[in-house]
């Protein structure tokens, strides 16, 4: 989502003035006062003349957004899937190449895409490489070769782990001849960032 608005936050009986942001899970306040709700301990939410209302199991924040304050009401309410986030759409291709949790592979089959192991050569419209070590980033300049048009891959990785950075993810992705656009939360362990080939060499 990635949605940012300066505004004023009450919260524990005083107000606070800074920057909150809706992210894909969670509400970030940043200012005389830092708060951060992850989207699955909100008990409730609503929002009125303005001001976005979130109760938690530690109390109630409110948001005093504006005209804002409805749109973000829905989209809390209304996540996005994470196929949504990835841009898979029902009954496309999606190649794999490394292993993926049972979960998500039952989302794909529940999204009706077509899935198959990732095999050179043919063309897919989304790659999506697991990549718990530095060895599997090795992988990265095949697949880059077999990319055609506006194919992307998503780089699924570790979150703050030693074995697996953004940074090493990011250049390998680079060196491959690839550039990086969007990154994702894949799961609570888990990051996705995505590439494609420069609009130059299409």
């Amino acid at each position: 989502m990635g949605n940012e608005l300066t505004c004023k936050l009450r919260y524990a009986g005083k107000s606070f003035s800074g920057k909150a942001l809706l992210e894909t899970s969670e509400i970030l306040f940043r200012g005389d006062q830092r708060l951060k709700i992850p989207f699955s301990t909100i008990t409730g939410l609503h929002s009125q003349d303005g001001q976005l209302h979130v109760r938690t199991e530690q109390g109630q924040a409110i948001f005093e957004l504006g005209p804002q304050a409805a749109r973000w009401h829905h989209k809390i309410a209304n996540p996005k899937s994470l196929l949504d986030k990835l841009g898979v759409k029902p009954g496309e291709s999606v190649s794999l190449v490394g292993d993926f949790p049972p979960d998500f592979l039952s989302s794909l089959k529940k999204h009706k895409a077509s899935v198959t192991q990732y095999k050179r050569g043919k063309e897919t419209p989304w790659i999506l490489l697991a990549a718990d070590s530095l060895r599997a980033l090795r992988r990265l300049p095949a697949i880059a070769d077999s990319m055609r048009g506006a194919a992307a891959l998503w780089v699924v990785y570790p979150k703050g782990q030693e074995s697996t950075k953004e940074y090493d993810v990011r250049s390998s992705g680079l060196k491959a001849g690839l550039v990086d656009v969007k990154v994702a939360s894949f799961s609570a362990t888990h990051t996705a960032l995505k590439f494609v080939i420069p609009k130059s060499r299409r």
